[in-house]
């Protein structure tokens, strides 16, 4: 197993770079925060740049190992899905991140990763993301019949 070195302080992991070159219009920018890098991508874009990711051979970002939602009240967008990915036969690790506006939705990854079902499925019933092309979109924890969304920052805190 070769393992590529981790990139000095600013410089760029071998992915991003590769995503770059291959996916340019798709990236809206990279953040680098104690080590970590984080790829905004445009929502459209999120399945291509995860097939992408996925099936280079120098890449080989097999696992989805976690997926989120999450809610602003102050910001130019009003939710995020962030997608933390791991290769396995590269030890590297990378998260992708898409912005939406309250009426947007993001494609389903369930095409990418199977897995990713549930963790859209809890996206989705916790915090009100639409994920397009789901095979099963329904609530995971709360009943079908409740109307809001607990992990939203609006969600009233009583009564």
């Amino acid at each position: 197993m070769e393992v590529t070195p981790t990139p000095a302080a600013g410089e760029e992991s071998h992915a991003v770079v590769r995503l770059r070159e291959s996916h340019a219009p798709a990236v809206l920018r990279v953040e680098h925060f104690r080590g970590e890098e984080t790829v905004i991508v445009k929502p459209q874009s999120i399945v291509e740049v995860c097939c992408f990711l996925k099936q280079e051979s120098d890449l080989v970002f097999d696992m989805l190992t976690d997926l989120c939602g999450v809610h602003f009240l102050d910001r130019d967008y009003t939710y995020e899905v962030v997608y933390q990915l791991y290769s396995l036969r590269n030890n590297k690790r990378l998260r992708l991140k898409v912005r939406l506006a309250e009426d947007e939705s993001v494609s389903s990854v369930t095409v990418v990763w199977p897995g990713a079902g549930w963790l859209e499925r809890e996206a989705f019933d916790l915090v009100g993301i639409r994920f397009q092309g789901h095979p099963d979109l329904r609530r995971i924890l709360m009943p079908e019949d409740y109307d809001e969304h607990p992990l939203r920052r609006d969600f009233p805190l009583s009564g």
